[in-house]
């Protein structure tokens, strides 16, 4: 136990592992299986929302959202999420994260409905409305993303600590999944209802009404796990390290975690006010201290999280695009409206499968063996070696009876981005900051991640398209190409790579140790030359 450090503290930093975590990675777990499920499922449902609202019966092609229609759609969320996590995440220090975590939920339950129920009498105020309430959802989204990675942080042993942060946001990969496998079964069950010709055959035909209701129940369903869980949200106690080091209540942190550890724990009020009154504990965020202390680890973190949500999302995103320009998916005027549902989602599960789950995992089993920094550095090396792969010999791939390779290619991308960046800088952030400052610090890296995301979601669309106006989607102007834009994906990974060196490690530390917070002053200069050094 570090100098100075609680008993309350020193107990949950070397608790064994027992039920009471599983709970918390469950409870914290489901929020962001919900998050992906609603993030994600947008997706596979955008070619449909274009033949549906924006149908052309003099165009060969069947409809499209326009480029401004498919952008908002799409990205819309993440401006949301990326509000919400700056909120959520400055309102989880100020009130405690227990208060805010039932408002973020209850936020992603209500919208989700909501964003089904988008109604118009044109196709403009449909989407209107699609992306009113996409917002507020992304919204309650952003405040999931620092409150959850802080309450099992706060609530882990520091031994197996990476495993259990991993664990909440492994649950993402199976929000992924599901959302494919939930559209599969839809558009399945529909297209064994209302059988309609290809779009080549008949293009008004191909679209039947009642094609409408799926996208509304793909997107309706997200709201279902998040209202499973709101009550044990809500009779989850106050993490310990708020209590005592922010609130300065070590009664009510004590009493707290006897129950939850069911041990006898002393309250050392005297202790906490001690420890809370001295100067290395009161600095905030905009101050110099702050800047000397954290300052580089917050640019480590805000950097390689924004240049990962680049690559990741523009990935993720924009799936069927690929698929369709390397051929995997036929062209969209050979199927029905449901079948082309159908396909998009097949492809899109077989990746989450392959490549995106079994990449979480395989951080959740090897982050406190590794470490964050080894694992984070090989997987953007990893991320950049698979994209030049696929860009270099770009013409080979798109060549008939190379696509498999491609696929596969393109899976293990997602692979070393899950088992790599896409976990760690989720983890570190929860980590290595003062608890009065840990769900603010979290909410701003996050927030660096979203702005990424929205980069890679509206740069993407139209980076993608191509040259020839043959291949290009309708109102778009003439983009890169898709072999260009994943040079500069891989670009953007190499740069995550480079910044990743100004993250430090905390594997194997207790919360206060790696912050500095229970230690005296010329420890914590000590301790912060240290944490800028490569880990090793």
């Amino acid at each position: 136990m570090a100098r100075g450090q609680l008993q309350v503290l020193g107990a949950l930093d070397l608790a064994k592992t027992q039920l009471y975590h599983f709970t918390a990675i469950v409870i914290a777990g489901m929020g962001f299986f919900t998050d992906a499920y609603d993030l994600f499922c947008i997706s596979l449902v955008t070619k449909l929302l274009g033949r549906i609202y924006y149908f052309d019966p003099n165009s060969i092609s069947p409809g499209t959202l326009p480029p401004n229609v498919s952008a908002a759609v799409t990205g819309v969320a993440f401006c949301g999420t990326l509000s919400g996590q700056l909120f959520f995440g400055w309102l989880g220090d100020k009130l405690g994260r227990k208060k805010v975590y039932g408002m973020t939920l209850m936020l992603m339950v209500i919208c989700s409905i909501a964003s089904g129920l988008s109604f118009g009498h044109t196709a403009k105020g449909v989407v209107a409305t699609l992306c009113f309430f996409r917002f507020w959802l992304g919204f309650g989204i952003g405040g999931d993303y620092p409150l959850s990675a802080t309450i099992m942080s706060e609530y882990a042993n520091k031994k197996t600590r990476g495993a259990f942060i991993a664990a909440v946001f492994a649950m993402q990969g199976f929000g992924i999944l599901t959302g494919g496998i939930v559209a599969i079964i839809i558009s399945a069950a529909f297209k064994g209802r209302f059988d309609s010709p290809a779009y080549k055959d008949d293009p008004a035909g191909s679209t039947v009404p009642e094609a409408d209701y799926i996208w509304r129940t793909i997107l309706m369903l997200g709201a279902l796990p998040a209202a499973l869980t709101y009550y044990w949200r809500m009779k989850m106690p106050e993490t310990a390290r708020y209590t005592a080091l922010v609130a300065k209540n070590a009664k009510q942190a004590a009493s707290d975690m006897s129950k939850v550890l069911q041990v006898d724990i002393a309250e050392e009020q005297e202790k906490v006010e001690q420890m809370t009154m001295k100067e290395a504990n009161n600095f905030g965020l905009f101050s110099r201290e702050f800047a000397r202390r954290h300052g580089i680890h917050l640019v480590g973190t805000t950097t390689t999280w924004f240049l990962l949500d680049i690559a990741f999302y523009s990935q993720n995103l924009f799936q069927k695009d690929i698929f369709t320009s390397i051929g995997w998916l036929p062209d969209a005027k050979t199927m029905n409206a449901i079948e082309e549902v159908f396909r998009i989602a097949r492809a899109q599960t077989l990746i989450a499968l392959c490549g995106t789950v079994p990449g979480y995992w395989f951080t959740v089993a090897l982050i406190d063996t590794m470490g964050r920094f080894a694992i984070q550095l090989m997987g953007f090396f990893f991320m950049t070696v698979f994209m030049l792969g696929l860009a270099i010999p770009y013409h080979h791939w798109t060549t008939k009876g190379n696509h498999i390779g491609f696929v596969i290619m393109y899976g293990l991308t997602f692979f070393f981005a899950n088992f790599g960046p896409n976990s760690t800088t989720f983890i570190v952030p929860a980590e290595i900051f003062p608890a009065r400052l840990r769900s603010t610090c979290h909410g701003i890296s996050a927030a660096a991640g979203k702005a990424g995301a929205i980069v890679g979601a509206f740069g993407f669309l139209y980076a993608a398209q191509s040259k020839d106006p043959a291949k290009r989607d309708k109102g778009y102007p003439a983009g890169i190409g898709v072999r260009n834009a994943l040079f500069v994906l891989a670009a953007s990974n190499l740069l995550g790579l480079i910044f990743t060196f100004l993250v430090p490690e905390s594997k194997g530390k207790s919360l206060e140790e790696i912050s500095g917070e229970n230690e005296d002053e010329d420890q914590i200069d000590s301790a912060a030359v240290y944490n800028r050094t490569v880990p090793v």
